[in-house]
């Protein structure tokens, strides 16, 4: 397949699945939310704890929001550990405990006082002369991890994972993916940063269907196989690249053909 069909393919996959609720998905969990200090939260929640099937991630998600009253910017602002860790206690996914909870309200509690929102924090080290955003994801996460010391939770800082270490950072970079782009599935909320700055989230259904059509020669599954990926589609909508992430991990999770 040439590049001229590849194109033709890709576009007709962007189209039908980015209509709303076009296939299961824990991007349709923020569109409830009409506040953008909400917004952006549950955005970084949910994607933080975004591994593993997407109904296992939904209902993690639902039970989590039950417990700040569906107000997670509120019970975020507001938290600490003293007076709400009874409250979250028991709640975890996976491997990561109801201390790993805490530790993430405590440390977003701390970011919110000081930057007043997520988008702020991140801006704070984004610079438009950067070539993608994975400097400015790298400072971001810097922020979130900062003050967890890896002995107190041995898997906190996996929720936030940072480019630095190499891996290809699938979550972080679909949360980016979630509050830079804007159409009917994601956000926009995030005005001032170019979506050709973005990062293709690769998971496994990314990185089955890429190697399977040929658009990267990398084997390994991490941050070059991302930024790989990325060049790629570039040469298909140097714009928006990163818009045919969502029709491409669907393709492979409803097994369907390309």
């Amino acid at each position: 397949m040439n590049n001229s069909e590849l194109k033709e393919k890709l576009e007709a996959h962007y189209i039908t699945y980015k209509q709303k609720f076009s296939s299961k998905d824990p991007v349709w969990i923020l569109h409830r939310f009409t506040d953008e200090k909400d917004i952006e939260l549950v955005a970084l929640i949910t994607a933080a704890y975004a591994y593993g099937s997407v109904d296992q991630i939904n209902m993690f998600i639902n039970a989590l929001l039950q417990k700040t009253g569906n107000k997670p910017y509120e019970f975020t602002i507001n938290f600490s550990k003293r007076k709400d860790k009874n409250h979250l206690s028991g709640l975890y996914y996976r491997f990561n405990s109801h201390i790993d909870l805490l530790d993430m309200f405590s440390t977003l509690n701390k970011a919110l006082l000081k930057f007043g929102s997520l988008k702020n924090l991140f801006l704070s080290h984004y610079q438009p002369s950067h070539k993608n955003i994975i400097p400015a994801l790298s400072g971001f996460t810097d922020e979130l991890n900062k003050n967890i010391r890896s002995s107190e939770s041995s898997y906190y800082h996996y929720l936030f994972s940072n480019p630095v270490n190499k891996s290809a950072c699938k979550r972080m970079n679909l949360f980016l993916r979630w509050m830079v782009r804007k159409d009917e599935i994601d956000t926009g909320l995030w005005k001032g940063i170019k979506t050709s700055k973005l990062v293709m989230p690769v998971d496994t259904h990314i990185a089955w269907i890429s190697k399977k059509m040929k658009l990267v020669t990398r084997k390994t599954i991490d941050l070059k196989f991302a930024l790989e990926l990325t060049d790629k589609l570039k040469e298909f909508d140097p714009v928006d690249p990163v818009k045919y992430d969502f029709a491409l991990c669907h393709i492979g999770i409803d097994k369907k053909e390309f």
